[in-house]
């Protein structure tokens, strides 16, 4: 059985084994050694990364078979130059990478036992990985401000919402700088612990303490201090039907994601000459500006609108029927349908409008003193541009297809209106 040092010491980075197996894990060589400081991926924790003498580690993992760790190596599969059974070889882990999960599995135990406290919320869920960290919570939504502390929680929160209460009382864990203790357990200390979730085996339970708040079976690795946790940051809500889904950062990631924003906000606040405190009213009032400018906007549009149905009207080719056929470059689809439908409302009369760019689009209208089927009709005219589809009622059908030219979309247009034109002739 490999001898895992990280038990014995999170904060080992380098050291010295010996092969005890050589072995292939999907197309790599992989090596069993007789001890290792390299976390396999387990418990929500993802996996270490580093070196074995030249090699990159890329994968660590747990056999199922007998529970051997694997060191999977960035090696092709036939190579044979890395070594033997019986070698000795040099281990390095990527502290930063290490660390980084320490703090951000630490910071879950500390902010899941936080939510217990301030809002009786458990945590269902755990996701941790390179780039996210977040927790499900047993409850849709916390209690409000005016809800009762729980007895013992500090009243320096008291009026603070459910999420913030949390937040503040797992930041003062942090503050607090309490040691974070993880050890295997007999199962008469077991029986003495107030456990935040039960263990998910049967022998060799290790838990970690959060001294004095939380006690939770866990076989990851952990900062030696909660004060190595840095600040907990929760910087998103995503409600879900039988939970909340809390994302959060810690230490360092929690700098990085403070920088980014605070760039955007200096950045935003420069582009509109105000102040911090004042970006919110701003962005209220460029809302504000923004509705009505659209609102003015759509006034005009219909003004004009109503101008180029009068245009459009009086280019029909009137013979058996009246034709109007028109092409734009471009075209809002909902422009089309109302111009359609209002010039349709005359007597005998056929209308077939098309639009290109990246999503073209033909509407074809009729009056209802005529009885041609224009679901066809607009089938044919997709189908000259390279599309499929497209359908509708027989006075009134429409359908896009893949990017055209208007020239390509008036060439349709014109084509339909040619045969609409013979059928009546005839």
């Amino acid at each position: 059985m490999t001898e895992r040092l990280y038990y014995q010491d999170t904060t080992c980075k380098t050291f010295t084994a010996r092969i005890v197996e050589r072995t292939t894990h999907d197309g790599h060589p992989a090596v069993v050694l007789d001890r290792t400081a390299f976390y396999p991926t387990g418990g929500g924790q993802p996996n270490d990364r580093g070196k074995l003498g030249d090699a990159l580690v890329v994968d660590v993992i747990e056999r199922d078979a007998d529970g051997a760790v694997l060191h999977i190596l960035n090696l092709p599969e036939s190579t044979t130059a890395f070594g033997k059974v019986g070698d000795e070889v040099t281990g390095e882990i990527d502290w930063s990478r290490r660390f980084d999960l320490m703090q951000q599995h630490t910071g879950q135990h500390i902010l899941s036992q936080a939510f217990i406290a301030a809002a009786d919320a458990e945590t269902v869920g755990f996701h941790l990985t390179d780039d996210t960290l977040t927790i499900d919570l047993d409850k849709k939504d916390l209690p409000p401000a005016a809800a009762p502390l729980p007895p013992g929680y500090p009243q320096w929160v008291k009026g603070v919402l459910g999420i913030e209460r949390a937040e503040d009382l797992a930041n003062q864990i942090v503050f607090e700088d309490r040691p974070v203790i993880a050890r295997f357990v007999t199962a008469a200390e077991l029986s003495q612990m107030l456990l935040r979730k039960p263990p998910q085996v049967e022998t060799n339970i290790r838990i970690v303490e959060v001294e004095g708040f939380d006690w939770s079976p866990c076989g990851g690795t952990h900062v030696a201090r909660t004060g190595q946790v840095g600040l907990i940051k929760i910087v998103k809500l995503d409600r879900r039907s039988d939970a909340l889904r809390i994302e959060f950062c810690c230490g360092q990631r929690a700098l990085i994601d403070y920088r980014h924003k605070h760039q955007i906000i200096t950045q935003v606040a420069g582009t509109l000459s105000v102040g911090y405190g004042e970006l919110d009213q701003a962005i209220d009032r460029i809302q504000a500006e923004a509705k009505d400018w659209r609102k003015k906007l759509s006034q005009a549009e219909s003004r004009i609108m109503e101008y180029e149905i009068v245009e459009l009207d009086a280019t029909a080719q009137e013979r058996e029927l009246r034709l109007i056929t028109r092409a734009w470059a471009e075209r809002d689809p909902t422009h089309l349908r109302v111009m359609a439908k209002k010039l349709a409302a005359k007597p005998k009369t056929v209308v077939l409008l098309g639009s290109g760019g990246r999503q073209p689009m033909f509407v074809f209208a009729r009056s209802s003193d005529l009885s041609l089927d224009l679901a066809p009709l607009v089938r044919r005219a997709i189908e000259q541009i390279g599309g499929k589809g497209g359908g509708g009622k027989p006075d009134f059908a429409q359908g896009g297809g893949p990017p055209a030219t208007e020239d390509q979309v008036r060439a349709a247009v014109q084509s339909i209106g040619q045969s609409v034109a013979e059928r009546q002739s005839n």
